[in-house]
């Protein structure tokens, strides 16, 4: 099964969910390249406050971008510029946050993100996007729940990283 495209979703559903963090989804036309994308091809792209994506855009690409948004120091969002930097834990954290994203776009949700990463071609130690999110990510929700990203509960906050 192809992943989840932009187009397979509610774009009012992705458009709140990164206004939420202060971030504006700007559309580009089909066949144009997609400005700030570290990736290139459909990827999402981010420069400063915006995220870029065109509808053939993988859903999974959009949230990943705009978890490293929320999860980047202030210093790293005030000159953002298509590289989103970061550790390793702040990549787990950024995969954790993307997948319960997931669950406020309309016909998309974490099940299929949770595929989407897999084939995609994700990788985590334990084999599956599913099995790290279930037996090996306590340490990537914790270091979201320390800089006030997710509650105790694990919901988003909506707050970006302030240190």
């Amino acid at each position: 099964m192809p992943v989840a495209r932009l187009s397979n979703v509610s774009r009012l559903d992705v458009a709140a969910v990164l206004a939420r963090y202060g971030l504006m989804l700007q559309l580009v036309a089909d066949g144009d390249q997609v400005p700030a994308s570290y990736w290139g091809e459909s990827e999402a792209g981010l420069k400063g406050d915006r995220l870029f994506a065109r509808l053939d855009t993988p859903v999974h690409s959009v949230l990943h971008e705009a978890a490293h948004f929320a999860c980047m120091t202030p210093e790293r969002r005030a000159g953002l510029d298509t590289d989103a930097g970061g550790d390793h834990d702040e990549e787990n954290g950024v995969c954790w946050l993307q997948i319960a994203l997931a669950g406020l776009i309309g016909r998309f949700g974490r099940e299929r993100m949770l595929s989407d990463m897999d084939a995609w071609g994700y990788t985590f130690r334990l084999g599956s996007a599913r099995a790290w999110l279930e037996q090996d990510a306590a340490d990537a929700r914790r270091w979201l729940h320390e800089r006030g990203l997710i509650d105790a509960a694990g919901v988003p906050t909506w707050r970006a990283r302030e240190r």
